[in-house]
Order: structure tokens, then C-alpha cells, then sequence
């Protein structure tokens, strides 16, 4: 019966106490979240960490009430999951590398300041949720972003371009990024970046 109930009533329900409504949403997505996860960091033992996490943070943002459930419970969960592969990888990272014989190499424990494969991948994934934002945001706002973004205008550009102060261009790019940080989460978009 609770299988062939949809996300939102499972949501519902569970957010009234009903514990089986939960178990029901975590076996409709517990094999993809966790393919994910293995897909990403190639490690069992470390994917049902993260596995055990992502789940967590899903419970904990059901329970606070804010998630709004449109249909798109399955591929938030798997964003969740994703990035918390990536912030594995960005914590490993970090951390100093040492072998059994306690002999390491100095560039084992140096951060590498140019970005990697992973990085660029997470950072356009981001721009791209970004992208879908910008049309919401007023003409001005949006004009500087696009130049910022997309053109690679440096604020004094922008305000030539735009017949402005370079103050009343930084202001908009200022009331932009306000804009779309209130739009992330109200859509509780999950964006990690560096």
C-alpha cells in the first residue's frame, strides 16, 4: 500500500509521525543514492558513511519542515548525496598524507592551488543551478550578472557598459546575489563550491 503512494504523501505522512512512510521513501531511493555515492568515491566503506549522512541531513531538513516537496524529492536527495562525496574528497584532500613508515613527502601536505577535475566539475554544476536562477531576478540585476558571469566584466566594464557608477553596478551585483541566495533556499537548492 505505502509503496505505490506518492513522495508527497510519504513526506506528509511522515512529517505526522508515521516512521514507515520514511522507511518507504528510503527503499523507493536507497540503491540509486547509494550508486551514486560508490559511483563518486569508488569506495564502499566510504560511501556507506557518507550514505549513512546524506540520509541524516535528509531527516533532519523533513523534520525541521523545510523542505516544500514539487516533485523533485528524488534528484534533491541524490544532490545531497553527491555533495557530500565532494566534500569528502575536498576534506581528504586537506589533510596531510603520511605513510606507514612515517616518511612523507612534502607534497603530500601542500594543497594544490590549481583546481582539479572534481573542482571544475562541482563549480559548473553550480553555475548551471545558478544559471536557471538568474532570468527570476529584475532586468538590472540581471544585466550585471550575465556581464559578470558570462562576460567576464570587471565592475568598471559593467558600469560603462551599463551608463552607471561603478558603485550602482557593485550595488546591483550586491542585491543580485541577495536574490539568488534567498531563491536557493527557498527552492533549498544544496550548491557546494570551494
Amino acid at each position: 500500500m505505502r509503496a505505490s503512494l506518492s513522495d508527497r504523501d510519504l513526506i506528509r505522512a511522515y512529517r505526522e509521525g508515521d516512521e514507515r512512510a520514511f522507511e518507504t521513501l528510503l527503499n523507493r531511493y536507497q540503491s540509486g543514492v547509494f550508486s551514486k555515492i560508490v559511483f563518486v568515491v569508488r569506495d564502499h566503506e566510504v560511501a556507506n558513511d557518507l550514505f549513512q549522512d546524506t540520509w541524516i541531513k535528509v531527516v533532519k531538513v523533513l523534520k525541521s519542515g523545510k523542505y516544500v516537496e514539487e516533485g523533485k524529492f528524488g534528484p534533491w536527495v541524490m544532490r545531497i548525496a553527491h555533495n557530500a562525496a565532494i566534500d569528502h574528497f575536498r576534506r581528504n584532500r586537506k589533510k596531510r598524507m603520511v605513510r606507514p613508515t612515517d616518511e612523507f613527502d612534502i607534497f603530500d601536505t601542500l594543497a594544490h592551488d590549481a583546481p582539479n577535475a572534481m573542482d571544475t566539475m562541482v563549480q559548473e554544476e553550480v553555475l548551471a543551478e545558478l544559471r536557471q536562477l538568474i532570468p527570476a531576478l529584475p532586468e538590472e540585476q540581471r544585466a550585471v550578472v550575465k556581464m559578470r558571469l558570462e562576460q567576464q566584466y570587471s565592475f568598471k566594464e559593467i558600469a560603462e557598459e551599463t551608463g552607471v557608477s561603478i558603485n550602482t553596478a557593485l550595488g546591483r551585483m550586491r542585491y543580485a546575489l541577495i536574490n539568488l541566495r534567498r531563491m536557493v533556499d527557498e527552492q533549498q537548492l544544496v550548491l557546494t563550491t570551494g
